[in-house]
């Protein structure tokens, strides 16, 4: 017997989500404080410490302080990329320490 309104995963879970914009967000967070880790490699990677996402700035920890100077001075570089990675304009600042 086949029903009537069925209708596939995809579209479903779609549906959910355009509905549910704190779920969004979240998952948004939450591939910002990936993207760390995705987009700048293993060579940042190695200095990074700490990463974590709180109230729309993501604080990343380093152990370079020559690292630090470089990457603060593309702060606004590294915002854009990440917030195109993350799939909405979640992280507002960072907070290279």
């Amino acid at each position: 017997m086949k029903k009537k309104n069925a209708q596939p995963i995809s579209e479903l879970l779609a549906d959910f989500m355009e509905g549910n914009s704190g779920l969004k967000v979240k998952l948004a967070e939450h591939r910002a404080v990936k993207a760390w880790g995705e987009l700048f490699g293993e060579g940042v990677l190695k200095y990074t410490r700490n990463v974590y996402f709180k109230r729309n700035v993501l604080y990343v920890h380093l152990s370079s302080a020559v690292l630090r100077a470089e990457l603060i001075m593309n702060k606004e570089g590294l915002i854009e990329k990440i917030n195109e990675y993350a799939g909405f304009p979640v992280v507002r600042d960072i907070l290279i320490r």
